[in-house]
């Protein structure tokens, strides 16, 4: 038998993934299953940018690119880095990668060795920790309050860092929970960062999709010091409905956005090239359907939490942004259903699911035991229909 590396032996498989594809088989067999797990968009992609795409392949534009991206795309990214996050960089400052999930692992890859630290607060994305441990370092998590809003403080943050701390790593708006920082949250963040050199890795993939009139700040716009020790992570999967297209960037420092193409290019070189072309229209061309997707997803998150929040013994925090609600399931632990007891919340989700046929993921597998992650990125038929089931399901418990 083949030995595996050792580095493959420290990483699980992403539980959001495995939730959906559980879910999705069960759907092939006929089974009414309520999905909650997937982070993506129920919208389709915009007409106008499929037909970029569509005009890319027609006039041929299907060769390599350079690794990097051509440079209308950087330009575009440039165009709207400037316009909506009053950040100035330039061509050699911009990586598109295959996906924002690919950014962040040429930032761990570049940047990370044996015995360097990363702050990661919890609840956390599934995927950072696993992407420090693939690069040899130490995942550094801070567990977060729901009472904050699931934010780190400034004095939590500046307690965990210590002289092997390479890195933060700042989700906002934030999967799974929602929760978003405001300026002032970030300015207060930022200043810990600049005083200790932390580098600060922000993943702003769900920038676009907020509510209630929540300003989206960029860190690295704040100001000329913090940006200089910001990697901006960005893409088109969320806002545009683009998940399937693979399309991600990283803005920052051109040494270290030089080395995460030198790496691309032994990697994967360049990212679907008709791809490319159609986030170029994307960024460039109108952004009003936004403003309805926005408006269905704030009708959705008003009615979910509402909904969680009226049932016995759940509370369920009100996000500011993003497509997911992040209930506390912590009450129904340890008590019995369905002839057996429920001790996690990973059991609690595969209750749901196999008596209840409705899908959601553990909050452990977020760094959070005793939530689970709803993504309302889904039709509101369906989110009636699914805690409909909940609110039945709970019920069993004694």
């Amino acid at each position: 038998m083949v030995k595996l590396a050792q580095r493959i032996q420290k990483v699980k498989p992403s539980p959001t993934l495995a939730i959906d594809t559980k879910a999705k088989a069960m759907k092939a067999e006929g089974i009414d299953v309520v999905g909650f797990g997937a982070g993506e968009p129920d919208f389709d992609t915009p007409e106008h940018i499929k037909q970029a795409a569509i005009d890319a392949l027609h006039a041929g534009k299907t060769k390599y690119t350079p690794v990097g991206g051509v440079n209308e795309l950087k330009d575009a990214i440039l165009a709207k880095l400037k316009r909506d996050n009053g950040l100035t960089y330039t061509r050699d400052e911009i990586l598109v990668s295959c996906g924002g999930k690919h950014s962040l692992y040429n930032i761990a890859q570049v940047l990370l060795e044996a015995g360097d630290e990363v702050i990661i607060p919890a609840p956390y994305w599934v995927s950072y920790p696993d992407q420090v441990l693939l690069n040899d370092a130490k995942p550094v998590v801070v567990e977060t309050k729901e009472e904050n809003g699931f934010k780190i403080t400034p004095q939590e943050l500046e307690k965990a860092i210590t002289s092997n701390t390479k890195a933060f790593v700042l989700n906002s708006p934030s999967n799974p929970t929602g929760g978003a920082y405001t300026r002032s949250e970030l300015e207060a963040i930022a200043e810990v960062l600049v005083r200790k050199n932390v580098v600060c890795i922000s993943d702003e993939i769900y920038e676009k999709i907020v509510y209630d009139g929540f300003e989206f700040v960029s860190i690295a716009s704040l100001n000329d010091k913090i940006k200089a020790l910001t990697i901006t992570v960005n893409g088109a999967s969320k806002v545009y409905s683009m998940t399937g297209w693979r399309m991600g960037y990283a803005a920052g420092p051109k040494e270290i956005i030089g080395a995460m193409t030198k790496l691309q290019g032994q990697v994967t070189t360049n990212i679907n090239s008709m791809t490319q072309w159609a986030v170029v229209a994307a960024l460039n061309q109108s952004q009003d359907f936004l403003k309805d997707w926005v408006k269905e997803f704030q009708r959705r998150r008003d009615y979910i939490v509402k909904r969680f929040n009226g049932m016995p013994g759940i509370t369920c925090y009100n996000p500011q942004g993003a497509f997911y609600v992040f209930p506390n399931i912590s009450s129904y632990l340890g008590k019995s259903a369905g002839g057996k007891k429920i001790e996690t919340d990973s059991a609690f989700c595969e209750y749901l699911l196999e008596k209840h046929l409705v899908a959601c993921v553990a909050g452990s597998g977020f760094g959070a035991p005793g939530y689970m992650r709803l993504s309302y990125a889904t039709s509101m038929a369906n989110i009636e229909k699914g805690l409909d089931r909940i609110e039945k399901a709970l019920k069993d418990f004694a």
